[in-house]
């Protein structure tokens, strides 16, 4: 009998093939007209192929995108915050019926990733899931525009999964799927996991919130994104260095698992902080660190509006809990990270992390204080900048000449 929570919805729902069944449907699929998936598409197709996305069994039907939309549930009543759907022109999908079978494939590297059953074609109202889902219908906000540059026309039905494409190659041993880590956090006998979200690399403050959670919990587990991220963020390559480096140096080893998911960001803030929770519990967490704007971008959300809304949804909703850390910094007079909860002392003697100003400095070529990250940390993302910028001087050098 395990000790860890139970997947959301009850069971893990695999969508991905394998054996002799994988051989018959891959071979069938390659005569089936063609649906091309965006990157989110795509990896929201291999989350649901690995049981990440449970009980998902393909993409939404528009009684389940309507019910995500205004109550945050699907039609089948299950809490899920926001809508998983595959779109395409309304000219390319008036050539299917529906009960018609297609193919799935990656637009970026033309991958065969899967089949559909189509069930249903519909069309939505972009700008109204844009403010339920991210509070805003502007451009400029990188998930709203993910939205409105979706087909005119939304496909779902029921998936298989031949492919969860790039992400095990590249990240051999450090990938990980749900049975893989609950498998894991048995051999532990761990019964409380704190699941830490990453798309940036650990600064003081992360390593400080995570250490907290590890006080309160068995294992920390350091669930990090692969997926494609907006302009200018770190690589995920670089980002497992340093995780793996501070979790070498400054972490009790047998205490922490660190790996990584493939799933674009949405930015959705407090929305998408609800569905980190849902897909840490199939990866059989019992908690979500959720510190301050998670999931965020920009100013479109308040600070702590990804924690209060764990608050606001239905009892019941989730198994899964918010670990709900205040906001930290480091301060000169404690010498010390600390937060408002721990800390008497004024903004004047707070050096305030994040990883947008991380990025910020090591971008303009500014070493950040030692106070903001780890030696060791800090060492692997000079050196990556380092190399960025001999990169473009290179090209421009490249392209200077090319124009005398």
């Amino acid at each position: 009998m395990s000790n860890l929570l139970q997947p959301h919805g009850g069971k893990l729902i695999k969508r991905s093939l394998d054996g002799e069944e994988l051989i018959e449907e891959r071979k069938k699929a390659e005569k089936l007209l063609k649906v091309y998936m965006t990157t989110r598409e795509r990896d929201d197709l291999i989350m649901m192929g690995i049981g990440a996305f449970s009980p998902l069994r393909g993409f939404m039907g528009k009684a389940d995108w309507q019910g995500v939309c205004d109550e945050m549930k699907m039609a089948n009543g299950i809490f899920w915050p926001i809508p998983i759907t595959l779109s395409a022109s309304e000219e390319k999908t008036s050539r299917f019926k529906e009960g018609q079978e297609v193919a799935l494939v990656d637009v970026e590297n033309n991958e065969l990733m899967g089949s559909m059953v189509v069930q249903e074609k519909y069309s939505i109202d972009k700008v109204y899931e844009c403010k339920q889902i991210f509070k805003t219908d502007d451009i400029e906000h990188p998930g709203v525009a993910k939205v409105m540059a979706q087909g005119e026309v939304n496909l779902a039905g029921p998936v298989k999964v031949f492919s969860e494409g790039e992400y095990p190659e590249r990240f051999k041993g450090f990938y990980a799927t749900p049975e893989e880590t609950r498998k894991l956090f048995e051999e532990r006998r761990w019964r409380t996991i704190a699941a830490l979200q990453l798309r940036n690399p650990m600064h003081r403050s992360h390593e400080y919130i995570a250490k907290i959670a590890l006080e309160v919990s068995d294992g920390l587990f350091i669930h990090q994104l692969i997926g494609k991220l907006k302009v200018g963020d770190i690589p995920a390559e670089v980002r497992v260095r340093c995780v793996d480096v501070l979790v070498e140096h400054y972490f009790t080893k047998d205490r922490v698992i660190h790996k990584g998911y493939p799933l674009e960001m949405r930015y959705a803030g407090p929305r998408e902080a609800l569905l980190h929770a849902i897909f840490r519990q199939n990866y059989g967490a019992s908690h979500l660190i959720v510190g301050r704007d998670h999931a965020g971008v920009g100013e479109y959300y308040g600070p702590f509006e990804a924690q209060e809304i764990f608050d606001q949804i239905p009892s019941g909703a989730l198994a899964i809990k918010p670990l709900k850390i205040d906001w930290t910094f480091y301060c000169y007079k404690c010498q010390a990270m600390a937060s408002p909860k721990t800390c008497p002392h004024g903004k004047d003697d707070h050096l305030i992390l994040s990883g947008t100003k991380l990025r910020k400095m090591l971008s303009e070529g500014e070493k950040p204080p030692v106070e903001f990250s780890r030696p060791e940390v800090l060492e692997i993302l000079v050196n990556y900048y380092q190399h960025l910028e001999e990169k473009v001087e290179s090209k421009m050098h490249k392209f200077v000449e090319g124009k005398m």
